[in-house]
């Protein structure tokens, strides 16, 4: 215990020492075609600023409490009170807001604007869960969460995935995080917050299409276990490569595994990966030459990326709205809708000239562009990488979690008849 309350020393003494700095302005100034001036920007009050910092003091926390829970005590039920807290916490009374997997945006903003100022709390909840994944794995989304939290409850009946089908589903967060890392970028919106599924929960304010988006994630969370953190969230990309670099990590055994096969069928994530022995592995030769072809592949698929963004760069761009108003003005007058010609009418009269605007909407095509390709290159090395996995024999003598995908949940760790102190079955 003494060691994680180290980490959470230093940790927290690490970010008081520049929690000096007042709160900056959290998300981009709107910008506005009528000529309105936004009014200074006011000092928010102290217990605003409190409240930012003890969000901090409480993620340091939750997440030292809940790594020592797993690691440490092997307590499932311990993990489950820990998720109810941050669920309660973290989600209902704070809003949902700050969120590490929204501040993936805010960072990337900052990265690509200088004059976005980016609070130090915002990237703080980037940050930390990073740190804790590196050296511990994915404690963060065993029950500090507060999305994984909501999903976990509903966990009734989940249905075991075919692992082909987990694989390609499994690319789809990859997607998400490139869309939203180039949409940040060309500060042209945050998609991770505005289709937040479960957000609307927490604030009791969305809009009926997104209760309904929330509502079929919590519904298809009965029978596939946490949907959106699995195949939709896009932090937990990052958060799955971290975690593979993980020291400690949690284990379904506290000894050697005995090869009871209790464990086999109890994460409801298919994150268990079962003993292979040498005798099932394919011919040597058969197996170097599928390696090789399909590692001709990769560049293949990068190449066939780079062509799709290229070609599907202006339609990402279009979801700009300087690009978006610059085509309206293009556009015949009788071919626009209402809400067009509103825009168009507000932006004449700002007192901006149409050629500025173009020039503008010119440049961001430009970076979409590049941002695109680049975009579609990395996602033709996921796939090239995730295909190259499949063909991989890889030989296991153990039941062993899979730390990239491994939720740290603990479920399995209850399965397991070897006592945890003498290392005997119970």
């Amino acid at each position: 215990m003494h060691k994680f309350l180290k980490y959470t020393f230093v940790l927290f003494f690490l970010l008081s020492q520049i929690a000096g700095v007042v709160a900056q302005q959290r998300f981009p100034m709107p910008e506005f075609e009528t000529g309105h001036t936004q009014p200074p920007t006011l000092s928010p009050e102290p217990e605003s600023i409190f409240m930012e910092y003890l969000d901090v003091f409480v993620l340091i926390a939750a997440l030292s409490l809940i790594t020592w829970l797993i690691l440490k005590k092997r307590s499932r039920r311990g993990v489950f009170w820990v998720s109810m807290f941050s669920l309660i916490y973290f989600g209902f009374y704070r809003l949902g807001c700050v969120c590490s997997i929204g501040a993936i945006q805010n960072v990337t903003l900052a990265l690509f604007d200088p004059g976005y100022k980016i609070p130090l709390t915002v990237i703080a909840f980037f940050v930390i869960p990073l740190i804790f994944t590196l050296f511990f794995g994915r404690t963060f989304c065993a029950g500090v969460c507060p999305l994984g939290a909501i999903q976990d409850l509903v966990a009734f009946r989940p249905k075991e995935i075919n692992p082909w089908i987990q694989k390609m589903l499994g690319l789809i967060p990859y997607i998400y995080l490139g869309l939203a890392i180039l949409y940040a970028a060309t500060a042209t919106d945050f998609i991770i917050c505005r289709y937040d599924p479960f957000v609307g929960f927490f604030r009791l304010d969305a809009t009926f299409l997104m209760f309904s988006i929330g509502g079929i994630f919590l519904l298809a969370g009965v029978f596939i276990a946490r949907p959106y953190c699995r195949f939709f969230c896009p932090y937990g990309v990052l958060l799955n490569l971290v975690s593979r670099l993980s020291k400690w990590h949690l284990t379904i055994t506290p000894s050697n595994c005995i090869q009871c096969r209790l464990c086999e069928n109890s994460c409801p994530y298919g994150a268990i990966e079962k003993p292979v022995s040498v005798d099932v592995r394919e011919n040597r030769h058969k197996a170097m030459k599928r390696l090789f072809f399909t590692s001709l592949l990769i560049p293949v698929l990068i190449s066939i990326g780079i062509w799709a963004g290229y070609s599907f760069h202006e339609n990402l761009a279009f979801a700009n709205p300087k690009v978006r108003l610059a085509q309206h003005l293009y556009m015949d007058e009788s071919a626009m809708t209402k809400n067009m010609k509103l825009e168009v009418d507000a932006f004449k009269t700002s007192g901006k000239s149409a050629e500025m605007l173009y020039s503008e909407a010119i440049s961001i095509i430009d970076d979409f562009k590049t941002g695109s390709m680049i975009l579609g290159g990395f996602l033709g090395l996921v796939l090239g990488i995730t295909l190259l996995g499949l063909t991989r024999f890889y030989y296991r003598t153990n039941y062993e979690p899979n730390k990239g995908t491994c939720l740290s949940c603990g479920r399995c760790m209850d399965y397991c008849p070897v006592d945890k102190d003498a290392g005997k079955i119970e």
